[in-house]
């Protein structure tokens, strides 16, 4: 990438402009006001898997024209869960087919009576395909890629209408201030007024515009900074709007506040910068996935996985390989977590793979995932694949459309992909802003040969560098580990090779961090369930916490290195209160 686009993505006015235009629409996540009211369903459903030759006796008896409890045998299913991880029925730890999920609602009287009051079902994820159904009669189908997997939980939501249904929200820097760009589609009716104020985290007003589209400056403005980067890291200000409507039966009015930060991202040939400072991405990759509730978001969970992250000193990792929950992201945006969101596809390895079908489909799931995370300062880079066979031919024409169609929607943000291919091969390498590479050497390759890695990671970086003059994350390396086998000198599985085979990659990754490798995200942040393989021991173990997420020896390992970074690149204007591995309280 040339120098100068730095330069151009420091005036995101315009630009960003033109991201609002393009992404109209979509639900805003429900959120509590005084005009929204949100009703949670997750909790027991009942739930039956169709275990019929076809899958498909579930539609031919018409189990939805009737209390599934009818139909057959029914088992209580928690939601959201992974319900593979639940039953003791061998059968369901492996199926793949239909599942028929229940649940009986009763809405507040309120929400029925009053004609006024708008009820959504909205729906968290889709698992490939749902058919929703409501009082017997077919609502709606969803889709998306065969390999989407999260499972955040159903909520039912009031508002008045019509409502206000979706922001855009970019925002960028003209010093001293910060701007605020807003663009706001409104469900039906011409008849309305809009109000929009922005409040600092004391909840005072420090800018405030009117009707659907706008700029607020903001004087002096608290930046958004990743954790360890700033003393104020992840300043987040929030974005009130009020919508007040004509209706037959008198005004109405509609209340939406969204969480802002404030912040640039730009990329040179040789770094990535977070208002203009170079950034260094020292975290990890992770995976949706828990004993027993599988993929199924939960809130304890969450939190102690953003704990081990601070306390690791971790301040950035990839969604690999899906969209996760957006209660994730709302996390990384008040913690200061930098996010590389990645879309659904992985396992793009044949050459049907990158049809015109495929691409058109591919831009549609890049349109989904942009228009519901646009507004998460966290997000600095969108991926639109994980370990695509970009050698192909055709992978070259497929990843330009696709990076440009990405590029369109928001220009405010840098686009890659995650490859493993060889760098004179890879077609799709020209059009991404950042090149992110996967390698485990030592581990798949040259196997036990420790001494190696050096040589081979400096090569690789050298090379990819060479010829593409871009900055380059290693954004997976790792190996397999099984917590409490030890052996010295070091074997594959025992906890003393993973911390072997790490300690190289970073003698490998110093030598070339501060030129342009500008990040290292180790594979796994804990270990997850796969199917089942003579290669896999419950799962895969290349993480540095259990699934339990208790530490193997490499999380201290990693620990030392993350928190000996950041000092190392503090800047000037956090300096006052620099934190080290004695006064941190995560240490």
């Amino acid at each position: 990438m040339a120098r100068g686009r730095a330069a151009a993505w420091a005036a995101l006015g315009p630009l960003l402009w033109g991201c609002a235009l393009a992404l109209q629409g979509g639900m805003l996540y429900p959120r509590e006001s005084p005009s929204r009211e949100r009703k949670s369903l997750d909790g027991l459903w009942r739930f039956r898997a169709d275990f019929s030759d076809t899958r498909r006796r579930g539609f031919e008896e018409q189990w939805y024209r009737r209390p599934l409890r009818e139909s057959g045998p029914t088992l209580d299913m928690p939601v959201p869960s992974s319900f593979n991880d639940i039953s003791q029925d061998w059968r369901l730890r492996h199926f793949v087919g239909w599942v028929w999920y229940e649940r009986e609602v009763t809405l507040p009287e309120r929400w029925t009576q009053d004609l006024r009051t708008r009820v959504v079902l909205r729906i968290g994820s889709a698992h490939s395909y749902a058919i929703v159904t409501l009082t017997s009669s077919t609502t709606r189908d969803c889709s998306g890629l065969c390999f989407c997997t999260r499972h955040p939980p159903p909520t039912s939501m009031t508002s008045p209408s019509p409502p206000a249904c979706s922001k855009t929200v970019p925002w960028s820097l003209l010093p001293p201030a910060g701007l605020v760009n807003y663009q706001i589609s409104v469900k039906r009716g011409s008849q309305f007024e809009l109000e929009v104020r922005l409040l600092d985290a004391e909840n005072k007003v420090v800018a405030a515009g009117t009707g659907t589209q706008g700029q607020l400056k903001v004087p002096g403005a608290n930046l958004w900074w990743p954790y360890l980067m700033h003393e104020l890291p992840a300043y987040l200000y929030s974005l009130e709007v009020r919508l007040t409507a004509q209706t037959s039966v008198g005004p109405v009015s509609d209340f939406y506040t969204l969480p802002v930060g404030i912040r640039t991202v730009a990329v040179t040939e040789s770094q990535f910068l977070i208002n203009g400072k170079p950034f260094y991405f020292h975290g990890v990759n992770k995976h949706e996935d828990s004993d027993i509730r599988g993929k199924g978001f939960d809130w304890p969970l969450l939190v102690k996985d953003f704990n081990l992250l601070l306390w690791l000193g971790a301040n950035a990792f990839r969604t690999s390989h899906y969209p996760y929950a957006e209660e994730v992201l709302q996390m990384c945006d008040r913690y200061g977590i930098v996010v590389i969101d990645e879309c659904p596809a992985v396992g793009l390895v044949l050459p049907q793979h990158f049809s015109n079908t495929s691409m058109n489909h591919h831009m549609r799931v890049m349109e989904e995932l942009v228009r519901r995370d646009k507004n998460h300062p966290a997000v600095v880079m969108w991926s639109v694949a994980n370990e695509p066979a970009s050698s192909l031919e055709s992978a070259g024409y497929y990843f330009k459309m696709v990076i440009t169609h990405t590029k369109a929607l928001d220009p405010s943000r840098p686009v890659t992909f995650v490859t493993n291919s060889n760098y004179a091969a890879d077609k799709g390498a020209p059009y991404v802003d950042v090149i992110c590479v996967n390698s485990y050497y030592s581990w798949y390759h040259d196997y036990g040969h420790l001494e190696l890695i050096q040589l081979q990671l400096g090569t690789q970086f050298e090379n990819w560098y060479k010829t593409y003059h871009k900055p380059i994350i290693q954004s997976e390396y790792g190996a397999e580990t099984i917590v409490g086998f030890h052996q010295d000198p070091p074997l594959m599985f025992s906890e003393e090779y993973q911390k072997a085979l790490l300690e190289q990659y970073h003698l490998g990754l110093d030598e070339k961090r501060g030129k342009y490798v500008v990040g290292e995200l180790i594979w796994n942040f804990a270990d997850f369930m796969t199917n089942q393989t003579p290669q896999r021991v419950l799962g895969n173990k290349k993480g540095i916490f259990t699934r339990q997420r208790q530490p193997k020896a490499a999380a201290f390992l990693l620990r030392e290195r993350y928190w000996k970074i950041a000092n190392e690149t503090r800047y000037p204007h956090s300096a006052a209160k620099s934190q080290c591995l004695e006064n941190s309280p995560f240490t």
